[in-house]
């Protein structure tokens, strides 16, 4: 089947099932060009829950299908691909956070939505990239402040309160070893009005050369409103699907060719489409971990959000 008569094949049983098709940033240009909606994790699994459907389709990984399942239990929740997973999440594992509460247990945990679901549910509340350091910060008479799994949003949000930040030691494959300082600095030279934004989830030594830092959708707004033509984008490629189609006067730069998730690019259109025709790799979580996980995510609702 062609590429065009995938996507109207798709968007054809997608109306007949009353099903909807999330596309997080980083997936491939043809799959968020016929999401209903695309966007960060967290953003996609609350709009996820406001809608009036009996079928997600999420494309993206693993964790974030789970966090769309814990909001939204009475929904179906498919994967499309159920090779898509995400390695920084899979550095921490629950039985291993409960052995380190065990050990230090004046430690309050803050869960990057990056991670499992089990782990979710042995937290204190979540963060995301976007609101990490308003998270921390209001978390008063509270003791050390256990952030998990990222290393590096960790040590920048350390920069943001006067809290003790421990960081676990877990990072994103992508952007701690596909986007070095050599590369970044070769970029900036070959484009020196330039702006460079970054991602959190980048070492400190490159954070340290970024114009500015912030989430994905936090990126969306940086390039519409800096006033440079031209950005370098420190995070993942997908992002210039999107960021291309709202600035089409802008021109932007990846630091590396290699800035590619794998586990974010292996969802095809041929796996929506078996997805939806077969309604497999659906995505559950047990309600004694929902619950419990649900709550330190509600917990950070209430915590405003910045980008």
């Amino acid at each position: 089947m062609k590429e065009n008569e995938l996507k109207s094949e798709i968007r054809r049983l997608l109306k007949k099932k009353n099903a909807v098709m999330l596309a997080h940033n980083y997936q491939r240009d043809e799959i968020q060009e016929i999401a209903d909606i695309c966007g960060d994790s967290l953003g996609l699994t609350q709009a996820a829950a406001k809608l009036d459907a009996e079928i997600i389709v999420f494309c993206g990984v693993h964790f974030m299908a789970e966090s769309s399942a814990i909001l939204d239990p009475d929904k179906k929740i498919l994967l499309p691909n159920e090779e898509a997973g995400c390695p920084m999440a899979d550095m921490i594992s629950a039985e291993k956070l409960a052995q380190r509460k065990k050990e230090e247990p004046d430690l309050t945990v803050v869960w990057y939505v990056n991670s499992p679901a089990a782990v979710k549910a042995e937290s204190d509340i979540c963060c995301t990239s976007a609101n990490a350091g308003n998270v921390v910060n209001s978390l008063n008479g509270h003791g050390r402040i256990l952030m998990v799994p990222d290393k590096n949003l960790a040590k920048h949000t350390a920069k943001f309160t006067d809290r003790e930040i421990v960081p676990w030691e877990g990072f994103c494959p992508t952007h701690h070893r596909f986007i070095q300082m050599e590369d970044v600095l070769q970029c900036k030279k070959e484009h020196p009005e330039a702006k460079f934004m970054a991602h959190p989830e980048c070492t400190p030594d490159i954070l340290g050369q970024a114009d500015h830092i912030c989430s994905t959708s936090g990126m969306y707004k940086y390039a519409k409103e800096c006033d440079s033509q031209e950005v370098i984008v420190g995070t993942e490629s997908g992002i210039l699907y999107r960021l291309k189609k709202e600035n089409p006067g802008k021109s932007f730069f990846l630091p590396s060719p290699n800035v590619i998730c794998p586990n974010m690019k292996v969802t095809t259109l041929e796996d929506v489409l078996e997805a939806l025709i077969h309604e497999k790799h659906q995505i559950t979580v047990p309600d004694e971990v929902r619950v419990k996980a649900k709550r330190a995510l509600d917990r950070m609702l209430e915590v405003p959000r910045e980008n």
